[in-house]
């Protein structure tokens, strides 16, 4: 059935890669993403949900229609969603409030009549999009709604049934939103609303244990979502550092486990009660099963051990705000000194030394850590980054024979660099052919990125001043004309 889908106006390429998500976790599609036999498809063959837009609506425009199974998988999807503001059951729609009065009058009866029942409680609900009416406004167009048979009582505080009058206006993109041409009225009831209140709750503000790279709850919460992170999965973070993806996994009922290369972080923190521990402590959230002093690069699991996690998140370290690191040291690495033993008295305390760690490397290590230790099906989620300036990167990613690439969302965070949130589903089991292809792989997208993943510093590009050629003629300034500034820093 199709359905309503009004987003949030933020972080737009995300909405959609959500929704699917969560529309497969709560059953809308087959649930062996290798068996497509019973799939429900847009008619392309993907695993994903029919879209459609409101007639003269720009495709970032909050408001969608989706196609879903169930009333129930609706409300799932809805209620757990970051970025969903409502789905809602549309009984009508028009240019005017003539044509949403003829619209309402003919969608049939058998689906309105059961809401409008003299033993049930309704509120109306007026939302406006790109302006702003008055209260009084909102109470004129509530009473041009009287042609419905309401018969039950109205209920603002906890009402049975909650029904929703959307308006947007007709206006360009001057004044930051998505161009409309035309003015749209919609009128639905309201199947499910998103809880975004528990982002005040799990704000980076107020967290016991902070340090620079901490997840921001909003899109620790939405990496949890394209996880499909649940009760009874088991969650593995590689990078945890003070655990904010971990936190948000645990919120949803996930176990979760995590691991990092500084003991000083899963070991000691801040002191007894200010530690990645006392981040779960705070919200009451079930302890992780296990933090360990692991290096991505030299994985501590046993030989064998295989399909352990139902989803692997993180946020790997690509050298902007830390960079990443891997045992061994400099001059044990180039073979300068030789491998060497930490005397017992010595070892209270010990922190082994470390060497840096490029990105191309650690993604490499993070796929083939996922291919091992990902159960079929599970999910691997991580942060990418892209420099605007070489074209040749933004269509090209990390790829794995084991893994299907089901989502990209991108989210800029300057005129020069964004980063984008991959999502992978693992396909086929791991074996050593596997293995060799994924090196090939490797070594072909490693001699690709050379330019700036291996030996130029993602920092300094990220940061350095602007292009000679702005210089030169003597205009520092981003130029405004590249991207439409509805798509900008606050979305």
């Amino acid at each position: 059935m199709w359905y309503l889908c009004v987003f949030y106006h933020r972080l737009l390429d995300y909405r959609k890669p959500e929704v699917e998500s969560l529309a497969e976790l709560f059953g809308a599609f087959s649930k062996d993403p290798t068996n497509s036999a019973d799939v429900q498809t847009n008619g392309s063959g993907s695993n994903s949900l029919e879209w459609k837009l409101p007639k003269h609506h720009h495709p970032d425009s909050p408001f969608h229609f989706v196609n879903l199974p169930s009333e129930e998988i609706a409300r799932n999807v809805a209620n757990r969603s970051i970025l969903v503001k409502g789905i809602f059951e549309l009984w009508g729609e028009g240019s005017s409030f003539e044509e949403l009065e003829e619209s309402i009058k003919s969608y049939p009866d058998d689906r309105k009549l059961p809401y409008l029942t003299s033993d049930t409680t309704f509120k109306i609900a007026v939302e406006t999009f790109g302006k702003v009416i008055s209260f009084e406004e909102q109470n004129e167009r509530i009473r041009s709604l009287s042609y419905i048979p309401f018969k039950g009582r109205v209920n603002l505080k906890n009402p049975d049934h909650t029904f929703w009058l959307i308006e947007t206006d007709d206006y360009d993109s001057n004044n930051g939103l998505p161009p409309i041409v035309g003015r749209r009225i919609f009128f639905g009831r309201e199947i499910g609303t998103a809880d975004r209140k528990l982002l005040p709750t799990y704000q980076l503000k107020s967290r016991t244990y902070l340090g620079p790279t901490a997840m921001d709850a909003e899109m620790a919460f939405l990496m949890a979502n394209q996880a499909q992170a649940k009760s009874g999965r088991l969650v593995y973070d590689p990078f945890v550092g003070t655990g904010s993806i971990l936190v948000a996994a645990a919120h949803y009922g996930a176990m979760t486990m995590g691991a990092d290369i500084d003991i000083r972080v899963v070991r000691d923190g801040r002191g007894p009660d200010c530690n990645v521990w006392s981040n779960f402590k705070q919200y009451g959230l079930p302890m992780p099963i296990a933090l360990l002093r692991a290096d991505n690069n030299l994985p501590p699991w046993r030989s064998g051990l295989k399909e352990v996690f139902d989803a692997i998140i993180c946020d790997p370290p690509y050298g902007v705000r830390a960079g990443g690191r891997k045992s061994g040291g400099r001059k044990l690495l180039k073979g300068v000194i030789g491998p060497y033993t930490v005397p017992d008295d010595k070892r209270t305390g010990h922190i082994p030394s470390t060497a840096p760690y490029s990105l191309v490397e650690c993604v490499h290590d993070l796929l083939d850590l996922a291919a091992k230790m990902l159960v079929m099906g599970g999910r691997l989620v991580y942060f990418y980054p892209v420099l605007r300036e070489d074209e040749s990167i933004g269509t090209t990613f990390p790829e794995h024979p084991c893994f299907k690439l089901v989502a990209t969302s991108e989210q800029m965070l300057s005129y020069r660099y964004s980063r984008v949130l991959l999502t992978m589903v693992k396909i086929g089991p791991y074996t050593e052919d596997i293995a060799l292809a994924a090196r090939i792989k490797h070594l072909e997208f490693k001699e690709n990125h050379l330019k700036w993943l291996e030996e130029g510093n993602l920092h300094s590009a990220v940061f350095s001043p602007a292009d000679n050629h702005l210089k030169e003629a003597g205009d520092t300034r981003i130029s405004k004309e590249s991207k439409a500034r509805y798509r900008g820093k606050y979305v």
